[in-house]
């Protein structure tokens, strides 16, 4: 999922870029209304995350035009805490609103309904019975559940949710150890090695995870 985060202040942009790559979701951000037009019309994001005040054109204008262009799903940011603003915001059609200074984990929780809710979970039928449940951190495979590190999950469940999709070693780095990690590219090699060999030791003629020569990993579709 894609997600455009618009607001001018930088430490927010960081801050929830941060997390939502934690999140295994992927950041586009803009510091002003003509910015987060453009990346709109340009990136097709599956949410935005916009705040009211911004230079060039404010919140609003953006939510409006960005309505009339497509039906993407918005949750709306605030410094004012006064009930016309959120009266406002929400009969606009935001799918929800939040004030500042809030709860990071509150607004991943919330990013993450709304998506719920606008794209309702389409259960794929499992590759060689493997079966994820992200909210228990399990993964099932041929019936049998897998003894995974929390990293070994985080990286079957980046491939599982992405089935078909070539990810570089760079991009597993990147949201799975997360952007700031500094090491080697070797980790991410050494990690699908471990998870291949577990993988292997449930369901021996299971071969899920295909390297791509000279560029990264995908799990099979």
């Amino acid at each position: 999922m894609k997600i455009l985060i618009v607001d001018d202040e930088q430490a927010i942009l960081d801050v929830l870029a941060y997390a939502l790559k934690r999140g295994h979701y992927e950041v586009i951000l803009a510091r002003d209304g003509a910015t987060a037009l453009q990346l709109n019309r340009a990136e097709s994001p599956d949410l935005l995350i916009l705040d009211l005040m911004l230079p060039v054109l404010d919140g609003l204008e953006v939510f409006k035009q960005v309505r009339q262009e497509r039906d993407v799903p918005i949750i709306m940011l605030t410094a004012l805490d006064g009930e016309i603003d959120r009266v406002v915001g929400l009969e606009l059609g935001a799918d929800d609103y939040m004030v500042k200074p809030f709860s990071v984990r509150e607004l991943m929780a919330r990013v993450k309904n709304v998506l719920r809710r606008r794209h309702p979970a389409q259960e794929s039928p499992p590759h060689d019975g493997l079966r994820l449940d992200a909210d228990r951190r399990e993964a099932v495979l041929s019936s049998k559940l897998l003894d995974l590190t929390t990293l070994e999950f985080e990286l079957l469940h980046v491939l599982y949710a992405n089935r078909g999709h070539v990810f570089s070693r760079e991009k597993l780095l990147e949201v799975v150890w997360g952007y700031d990690y500094l090491g080697d590219l070797r980790v991410v090699d050494a990690a699908v090695k471990r998870l291949r060999q577990k993988l292997a030791t449930v369901s021996p003629d299971a071969d899920l995870i295909t390297t791509i020569r000279g560029i990264g990993y995908k799990l099979s579709e």
